[in-house]
């Protein structure tokens, strides 16, 4: 089964994708973690990194080929996964696409807290990391990413904790025809 996890900056996608991952004891693939890896080999901060992908359409396609690829390879080899990326459920063709979103405030906590800045610079960075994403999304592939009927599961994290969001994925999952 291939289930495709998405979500906003803050979201908790990351996180919830772990959880699940050892529940069920399948692999997660976060194309968030490479994105930052890329940035870090790059010497670059992730808005910096972020920057340069809006004019440099290679390195959001190398990523999302990635995906693609690893998505290909777990149905052929009839393996569970877990894909987290803000384009996993348009690029891996899952059994199952998840969105976790929650208000623009909660994220931007979660993500001062984890990053360690201010408030105000996390709900600055979350915008412009939304607005960047977006533009690129748009202009590399014609995916407006606010257009949710792509996902069978859309769940505001702002009303369950990480546990609570898992538990609601989890029995998505096993309800599903190709459940793991």
């Amino acid at each position: 089964m291939i289930i495709a996890i998405s979500g906003l900056p803050g979201s908790g996608t990351s996180t919830v994708s772990g959880i699940i991952s050892r529940r069920l004891g399948i692999d997660l693939v976060s194309a968030g973690d490479i994105f930052r890896r890329m940035a870090e080999e790059n010497g670059m901060s992730l808005e910096e990194f972020g920057e340069l992908a809006t004019d440099d359409a290679d390195i959001d396609q190398q990523i999302d080929r990635f995906q693609k690829e690893i998505a290909s390879n777990a149905r052929d080899a009839k393996k569970g996964i877990i894909i987290e990326s803000r384009l996993s459920a348009w690029m891996t063709e899952p059994d199952l696409a998840v969105f976790i979103t929650a208000p623009r405030d909660t994220r931007a906590a979660r993500v001062a807290h984890r990053e360690k800045v201010p408030v105000q610079d996390a709900t600055r960075h979350i915008k412009e990391r939304e607005a960047c994403e977006a533009e690129r999304y748009e202009k590399y592939y014609g995916i407006d990413v606010g257009d949710m009927r792509v996902y069978d599961l859309v769940i505001n994290s702002g009303k369950w904790d990480q546990y609570g969001i898992a538990r609601i994925i989890q029995a998505a999952i096993h309800a599903a025809p190709t459940a793991v």
